[in-house]
């Protein structure tokens, strides 16, 4: 007998009302000021510090400048895309402390640059050469990012390893231990 098919979906995960935002003001070709999109300057900082898992704004400043050189067009010019792009990032993270919120800027900025790298495999510049060049720099890129993924695992879960075994098999007269085992005063 066929037993309905349930076709409700999973809920969405709970995503804040708006990811933080930065506007760029240029100082200089190579260094724009962050300030806020709108509203309160220091509601904006704390949110900012918030998403940084953070409570240092030299953290936050630093991170800020961090971003803007990663976040450069091939042209040289400072993308406010890219550097909103890596904080919207780094807040999905939802990094805990400035170690984690440093591993989550590298990832963002990991994943850009391979995907800028294999937009360009089939560019049609350059013959077979170029695409393999670029096709193996963009899976050096992908490996970083895949090691970046474990490292933030590791992070916050710790090194350990969780193991199921499905089947034990006993021989007759054999005993056998479930559960963890720690030594006691008397063993």
């Amino acid at each position: 007998m066929n037993e309905p098919v349930s076709t409700q979906l999973a809920p969405a995960p709970k995503l804040p009302a708006r990811r933080t935002r930065v506007k760029l003001r240029r100082v200089t070709s190579e260094l724009a000021k962050a300030y806020p999109p709108e509203g309160d300057h220091q509601r904006w900082w704390e949110r900012l510090k918030a998403a940084l898992g953070t409570t240092s704004s030299d953290f936050v400043n630093a991170t800020l400048m961090q971003v803007q050189n990663a976040s450069r067009l091939p042209s040289g010019g400072i993308s406010e895309t890219g550097v909103n792009a890596v904080l919207a990032f780094v807040e999905a993270a939802e990094p805990k402390n400035e170690m984690e919120a440093a591993l989550a800027v590298q990832m963002a900025c990991t994943h850009a640059v391979a995907m800028a790298v294999l937009s360009r495999v089939g560019g049609g510049h350059g013959g077979d050469r170029h695409v393999a060049m670029m096709a193996a720099a963009g899976a050096r890129l992908l490996r970083a990012f895949a090691t970046q993924v474990e490292a933030m695992r590791r992070l916050r879960n710790g090194g350990s390893q969780y193991m199921r075994i499905e089947h034990v098999h006993l021989e007759p007269g054999a005993q056998a231990v479930i559960g963890n085992m720690a030594k006691g005063h008397g063993s």
